[in-house]
């Protein structure tokens, strides 16, 4: 294969990898006229031991306030990283659950961060009031930058996706869909903090 077709099959495979990210994971009431992979409520948990972790994921964009910021600027907390956008039923059905996680972990050394992967400023500040979700967005839905940080380590193929990140930046644990249940990411999240530093 030469190097022009190279390029075209990874460009193609880069382009499928953002369609099938785009695609919503889960619940009823979904819209139905849209074509979408398939989906479901409930999906794995995977969890890397310590000593399998690969690199830091570095990213950095532009929040739905319209402020920058970077992986860099939570450097030594543990990062929740949830993938998600307005019309996803799933991200609606799970935003309180997260809000409520969230709460719970901020005054231990966790911070979390959406990634909207389709919405512009102006959504994605309504939905955070809609479900009172208190801490910052990052629009990638142009740019498609931050997952594609987290496509060499751990692609958040569906949407919603939970990733949590180790207090060096490296990706602890993936729940893939609907966040079921708070008991899973507070599990997730004692046992991360609970890694000396």
């Amino acid at each position: 294969m030469n190097a022009h077709a190279r390029l075209w099959s990874a460009l193609a495979v880069f382009s499928t990898g953002l369609i099938v990210l785009s695609g919503c994971v889960g619940g009823s009431g979904d819209d139905l006229t849209k074509v979408r992979p398939s989906y479901s409520t409930v999906g794995p948990v995977t969890e890397i031991a310590r000593a399998d972790r690969a690199n830091p994921v570095q990213f950095s964009g532009t929040l739905d306030n319209g402020e920058t910021a970077s992986s860099t600027d939570w450097a030594g907390k543990v990062l929740v990283v949830n993938f998600w956008y307005a019309g996803c039923a799933p991200c609606r059905a799970e935003a309180p659950d997260l809000e409520a996680v969230y709460s719970e972990f901020k005054d231990q050394g966790v911070m979390f961060v959406g990634v909207n992967v389709r919405d512009q400023a102006g959504t994605a500040q309504s939905f955070a009031a809609t479900f009172g979700i208190t801490y910052p967005s990052f629009l990638d839905a142009n740019v498609g930058s931050i997952q594609l940080a987290f496509a060499g380590t751990v692609a958040p193929n569906v949407v919603p996706t939970t990733v949590v990140l180790d207090r060096e930046g490296r990706v602890a644990s993936r729940i893939v869909g609907q966040l079921e249940s708070r008991s899973i990411l507070q599990t997730l999240l004692r046992d991360t903090l609970a890694e000396s530093p």
